[in-house]
């Protein structure tokens, strides 16, 4: 099969969007198109038309013309299969199979063309595999916004908190009727003591400005002004995990993230020669009175060879999964080898891998609606009383060997009936009034802090708490797919080697 051209084109032949796999000029394929309707026989019914020179394979699609201009020795069945794809990939993209539509996912549709065909010839992919090559996001920057974001909440808590400390001290000295001490430097004591808790005070009510780079460094100025009045072993100590979370920032760009409240303080990775960075992406939708709508897993093992002389190795594979994960490896690995020995190598074992790029070997997908596996269940239970409406939520941790980090359980609130009361609760929160939403915060959930709860009250109906989402990030996989040892080709000598595992979430919906 040679394909040179697909289009989505009006009945009248004009083109609204074209993709060639060959070299074609601009007025080559709209003088094609524009012959195409005058090619077709009203007559008859028939899903392709030939000229002299090309051969149109077509399907209509309501008011458009979804068409394949392919060589006249192509294989006409291939095509027709061909077609169908380029069929089933348009409403992926558009609501409406209309003009307008088109052009606006115009540039997605050639994404996703590009997906299907290659120099001409078919590629061996399916819809669903499409959607996930199209989709591919950045974690990297999933990964460093979320740190960033979790050490603004831990900064903005502990000026809090401090604040409430110097307000304290001021309190008591003046109850005992002592000058108040002062925590400033600009001018006296007291004016210094007030004006510096104000300014804390102002800055943990300003409002989050969301896309400030400087964000973590804003608590600074209060803190170095503490540091100039009193050089207390508490506000020193404050200076020091400013700068010690402005290190964990620098290093966030490798994909790790640390939470303070629960001192989990993780090392920079030592990458040896050869890395491997084992990611994992959830998405998942339950409903709010139980059972999973949808759970689709999708996990990749990347290697990075950083020295040539490790180009010619293969990576013993332990799958512990027993949930019926599909596996796919990549095209120039020996897949038999991976099938009988768990081995994963090139089908040429004379040839080496890449060196110093990221080569994606092994990828596997999981998709269920089996409530067992979810790997945390969340409970809502909002219930209407005097005072408004009663909410309880409630989280428990299924996968016992899972240990989730920096979990943020959000729920929304109605718009213009002020802050919640916070009854009992689990963790911290943080109210956004200007989102109009609520953030249970928790730092940890692993097998000793499996569940947890949360009981406020506020003005509303039940379903203005819904949609529940949550987001967190975990340095253990869910599928249990590891590489344990890495040897050479030639001699079967074992190599060192570095992981680097992260299990992210990409949606995580109750309904």
């Amino acid at each position: 099969m040679v394909l040179l051209a697909a289009a989505v084109c009006t009945k009248a032949g004009k083109a609204i969007v074209s993709r060639q796999f060959v070299e074609m000029t601009r007025t080559r394929i709209e003088g094609l198109l524009a012959a195409f309707p005058k090619l077709m026989n009203t007559g008859k019914q028939h899903t392709f038309v030939e000229t002299e020179s090309v051969r149109y394979v077509y399907q209509p699609m309501e008011k458009l013309y979804m068409v394949l201009i392919t060589t006249k020795n192509s294989n006409i069945l291939e095509d027709l299969e061909t077609l169908r794809l380029f069929s089933r990939v348009i409403p992926e993209y558009c609501r409406a199979l209309e003009e307008n539509e088109i052009s606006e996912h115009c540039f997605d549709l050639i994404f996703a063309f590009d997906e299907i065909v290659a120099l001409g010839y078919r590629e061996n992919v399916n819809l669903a595999q499409i959607r996930t090559f199209t989709e591919m996001d950045s974690h990297e920057e999933k990964v460093f916004r979320a740190v960033r974001e979790t050490q603004e909440r831990e900064a903005k808590a502990e000026m809090r908190r401090k604040a409430k400390e110097l307000q304290q001290a001021r309190r008591d000295a003046e109850r005992q009727g002592k000058k108040a001490p002062g925590f400033g430097g600009f001018g006296s004591s007291a004016v210094s003591g007030g004006s510096t808790a104000a300014m804390i005070t102002e800055t943990i009510i300003e409002t989050d400005k969301p896309k400030v780079a400087p964000a973590p460094a804003r608590p600074s100025g209060p803190s170095k002004a503490l540091k100039l009045g009193a050089k207390g072993k508490e506000v020193d100590n404050f200076v020091d995990k400013l700068k010690s979370e402005g290190e964990t920032i620098m290093s966030s760009n490798m994909g790790k993230r640390t939470s303070e409240v629960t001192k989990v303080h993780t090392p920079l990775i030592n990458m040896e020669s050869v890395h491997m960075k084992i990611e994992e992406k959830i998405t998942l939708t339950c409903g709010r009175d139980g059972g999973l709508q949808n759970m689709e897993l999708h996990g990749m093992i990347m290697l990075r060879i950083s020295d040539d002389k490790f180009g010619r190795i293969r990576l013993h594979v332990e799958n512990e999964d027993k949930r019926g994960v599909q596996l796919q490896t990549h095209p120039n690995v020996d897949k038999k080898l991976f099938t009988t020995e768990s081995l994963i190598g090139l089908k040429n074992p004379e040839k080496s891998f890449p060196v110093n790029s990221d080569v994606g070997v092994l990828k596997w997908r999981l998709q269920t609606t089996e409530e067992s596996f979810i790997p945390l269940t969340i409970n809502c239970w909002p219930s209407e009383s005097g005072n408004g409406c009663d909410v309880n939520i409630e989280y428990e941790l299924q996968e016992d060997n899972l240990e989730l980090n920096d979990v943020v359980i959000t729920i929304p609130l109605p718009s213009g009936v002020g802050a919640p009361v916070i009854g009992e609760i689990d963790g911290e929160y943080r109210h956004d009034s200007r989102r109009n939403t609520l953030e249970w915060c928790l730092p940890v959930i692993d097998a000793k802090n499996k569940s947890g709860s949360l009981e406020f009250t506020i003005a509303g109906q039940p379903n203005d708490f819904f949609p529940v989402q949550v987001s967190f990030i975990s340095k253990k996989n869910y599928c249990n797919i590891q590489v344990t040892k890495v040897t050479q080709v030639d001699g079967n000598s074992p190599v060192r080697f570095s992981t680097e595992t992260t299990f992210l979430v990409d949606k995580y919906e109750i309904l």
